[in-house]
């Protein structure tokens, strides 16, 4: 499983995503098991990676699974719930 974070430096909803999702990872013991990536929108890589997703706001939350996208958030904050339902699948 990989979970795709775009956000950007001084985004405090993009911060606190991040903090979420590492939490998660780390609360369920998934580290070895679950790809996390955040990417800086005002980076190069960043807004490569914005353009290939087509990301229009941040923060911006994708979770693939077998190279599928099963669950995506934009300009939010991902619901701890869901983040979770998906996690423990």
């Amino acid at each position: 499983m990989k979970i795709k974070l775009f956000g950007k430096h001084g985004c405090g909803k993009c911060q606190s995503a991040k903090n979420k999702i590492q939490f998660m990872i780390t609360k369920l013991e998934l580290d070895d098991k679950v790809s996390f990536a955040y990417h800086d929108v005002d980076t190069v890589e960043g807004m490569m990676e914005r353009a290939y997703h087509d990301i229009s706001q941040i923060p911006t939350t994708i979770i693939e699974k077998n190279e599928q996208v099963i669950e995506r958030w934009n300009g939010e904050v991902p619901h701890s719930e869901k983040l979770k339902e998906h996690l423990a699948a």
